[in-house]
């Protein structure tokens, strides 16, 4: 879990400052942990490219590349939680800094990116292997708000500062 954006510095971006609704990404991770496990069921355990594993991947792919590169309030899942429950919620009680679960996209691109591409070329057990990856991070997300690339971004950031 990432931390709540309670207090910040003058040198935040401004979309630190205001912060993000905290069960936005969690609503997210779980519209991504079923489309992953469409691709699992879909790819079931042949090596034999899917096709229609190989779209709903790419589908995955994309969303991450929004999240990863646009910032994690402009993917798809974003706007279907800002226009479809967000409304019916009461307002968030914390919210918490973008840029974990930003980087927390990017791995998802990455792991995602690589096994759509090798997929594509027919490496055996590519696609299942990295929407298996991806699916174990978006559930432990949706369902424990435990976010492994937010993790991953918080011990970065710790290093780094010890370093300095």
């Amino acid at each position: 879990m990432t931390e709540p954006t309670s207090s910040v510095s003058g040198t935040a971006p401004e979309s630190a400052i205001r912060g993000i609704d905290a069960r936005g990404p969690r609503f997210g991770a779980a519209l991504t942990a079923v489309l992953l496990a469409v691709v699992l069921v879909l790819q079931g355990t042949s090596p034999d490219r899917n096709v229609g594993a190989l779209v709903v991947l790419a589908v995955v792919v994309a969303g991450f590349a929004l999240g990863a590169f646009g910032g994690v309030q402009r993917t798809w899942q974003a706007a279907v939680f800002r226009t479809l429950v967000a409304p019916r919620l009461a307002p968030p009680t914390e919210r918490e800094d973008p840029r974990p679960p930003t980087f927390a996209q990017l791995v998802g691109f990455v792991i995602t990116g690589v096994g759509l591409v090798l997929g594509l070329l027919g490496v055996p057990y590519a696609v299942l292997v990295a929407a298996g990856l991806a699916f174990v991070a978006a559930f432990l997300n949706a369902v424990f708000a435990f976010c492994l690339g937010c993790e991953i971004y918080t011990a970065a950031v710790r290093v780094r500062g010890a370093r300095a």
